[in-house]
């Protein structure tokens, strides 16, 4: 079987950046020089592919970049990228410096544009970078580790002011049209109601009465975790604080999310999953998405990958309701 044999590999960052992708950028650049490959860093995404922002990468330019947030590559949107014109192009950029193989790190709508360049005859692998937890065919993604512990302690922190003003607090976490941030948050710091997009039936009554059944029972706070996907927080926070006469606030955390030194999870795990991406293209594999399932580092067709569909454990989602709104079973009463 005669394969292309692979001497140049590139590697960008796509989309919203997420701690751990530097782990990956380090990674996919070591691996491939050990593996005997020249690596090419391409800057800012797709959209520097276009302008060919495109340079040498050495195991230098990776020092002392595993401890650090964001994308050493940057990273941008880029709506040329999304057209077959443009998509053409950048395929034959690729051609012209060489790049045999790409490494794109991102998420579902990085890989729409991998899985268009493999098409074009450009070997490419997916690497699944987002904190939003919401690429179905992996169990991980670079980020959410880092992500959640960071919303974890933002949180516990708004408790501490929350209690001692007696408030109820909506805490707003990002993760898009996805709830699983907004889930683990849920659990991890035992919030009293969590609100996600795949779950919601949008009945605010409903929080009304907890909010109002726990002051009842004796709680000096309430805290709603409230995911991306439904927002408003600033005006549910009105709405309830009008219905319940109970002091209300919104804490939006935004995009601090996204920042800071990656868990070790993210460390280990991206790096894992970028040497895993070039094992891959030296062994002349193309139209690939790695991940991790089931205790390993796996890979995927792309097509099969961006087919699939996730949504959130229904057992995990039953645990975080049922500790939530916690019942003392003899007393019937909320603790």
């Amino acid at each position: 079987m005669a394969e292309k044999t692979i001497k140049t590999i590139g590697v960008l960052t796509s989309g919203g950046d997420a701690p751990g992708m530097n782990a990956a950028i380090r990674a996919v650049v070591r691996r491939g020089l050990s593996s005997g490959l020249n690596v090419k860093g391409i800057y800012k995404g797709y959209n520097g592919l276009l302008n060919e922002e495109i340079v040498d990468m050495s195991a230098k330019d990776v020092s002392d970049t595993i401890e650090r947030g964001g994308t050493i590559l940057y990273t941008a949107r880029c709506s040329e990228f999304r057209t077959a014109e443009g998509q053409q192009r950048g395929a034959e950029i690729c051609k012209k410096h060489g790049i045999d193989g790409l490494v794109v790190i991102g998420g579902d709508g990085s890989f729409a544009g991998a899985q268009k360049l493999a098409n074009l005859g450009i070997n490419t692998i997916g690497v699944p970078g987002t904190i939003d937890l919401d690429i179905a065919c992996t169990e991980y993604t670079i980020g959410f580790d880092t992500a959640v512990n960071t919303a974890m302690e933002a949180i516990d922190k708004v408790r501490d002011t929350s209690t001692s003003h007696e408030r109820c607090s909506i805490i707003e976490v990002m993760g898009r049209n996805a709830g699983y941030l907004a889930m683990w948050c849920g659990i991890a710091n035992g919030a009293e109601d969590v609100l996600i997009p795949e779950k919601y039936d949008y009945d605010e009554q409903k929080l009304i009465n907890n909010i109002i059944a726990s002051r009842k029972a004796g709680k000096k706070h309430h805290i709603i975790i409230n995911a991306e996907g439904i927002g408003h927080s600033e005006a549910m926070a009105k709405r309830i604080e009008a219905a319940t006469g109970i002091e209300t606030r919104a804490t939006i955390l935004g995009h601090m999310q996204r920042g800071g030194s990656p868990t070790c999870k993210d460390r280990v795990y991206a790096s894992m999953l970028g040497a895993l991406a070039v094992d891959l293209l030296v062994a002349g594999k193309n139209c690939r998405v790695v991940g991790y399932r089931h205790g390993e580092f796996v890979d995927f067709d792309i097509n099969e990958a961006l087919a699939m569909n996730k949504d959130v454990s229904p057992y995990m989602w039953e645990i975080c309701n049922s500790l939530s709104h916690n019942y003392d079973k003899h007393s019937k009463n909320k603790l």
